[in-house]
C-alpha cells in the first residue's frame, strides 16, 4: 500500500501490527465491523496481533481473521513489542493500540495510530501517535480511504 502525504512524502506500508484487548477488542470480544476491515486490510498489509492477551481469548477471537498471532509474555511487554516491529523492519510498519506498553513500538514504526476507545489511551502513547481515533475501525479506515489519511498528515 503506498499513500504519498504532502509534505511528508511517501509511505510504503507493508506491514500492520495491532495491540488486541483495548485496541479492536474489549473486555476479550472482538469489536463490531473489525472483521470485515481486516479482511479488506489484508489484501494490502500482512496484519499482525501481539499482545498479552490479558482475557486469555484472542486465539479464539482472532482464529477466524486473516492474522498472524503472537501471544507475547507478560513481563516486559513494550520491550518485545517494540522489537516485534523492528523485527518486521519499521520502514513500512502501521501501529495500532492504546495502552502504556505500546508506546515504544509506536515510535518504531512508519505510522501508529492511537485508539481511545472503552479502556481509554495511555497518554504517552497517545503523544508518541501520528493520529489518535475513537476506535480502530477509524484507523483501518484512513488506512483504506487514503484520502483520509492524506487529509489529516498533509502538512
Amino acid at each position: 500500500m503506498t499513500v504519498t502525504i504532502p509534505g511528508r512524502g511517501q509511505l510504503d506500508l507493508y506491514h500492520l501490527v495491532l495491540d488486541f484487548n483495548g485496541t479492536f477488542a474489549l473486555d476479550g470480544k472482538l469489536l463490531p465491523d473489525v472483521a470485515e476491515r481486516l479482511q479488506s486490510l489484508s489484501r494490502h498489509l500482512e496484519i499482525f496481533v501481539i499482545t498479552a492477551d490479558t482475557n486469555g481469548t484472542v486465539r479464539r477471537e482472532c482464529g477466524h481473521l486473516p492474522v498472524t498471532l503472537t501471544i507475547a509474555e507478560a513481563a516486559n511487554q513494550a520491550e518485545r513489542k517494540e522489537a516485534f516491529v523492528r523485527g518486521l523492519s519499521p520502514q513500512g510498519t502501521v501501529v495500532v493500540g492504546n495502552g502504556a506498553n505500546d508506546a515504544r513500538m509506536f515510535t518504531a514504526a512508519d505510522l501508529a495510530f492511537a485508539v481511545v476507545g472503552g479502556e481509554g489511551c495511555f497518554t504517552q502513547t497517545l503523544l508518541q501517535s501520528d493520529i489518535a481515533v475513537q476506535k480502530a475501525t477509524d484507523a483501518f479506515d484512513l488506512l483504506l480511504k487514503h484520502n483520509r489519511l492524506i487529509a489529516t498528515l498533509r502538512k
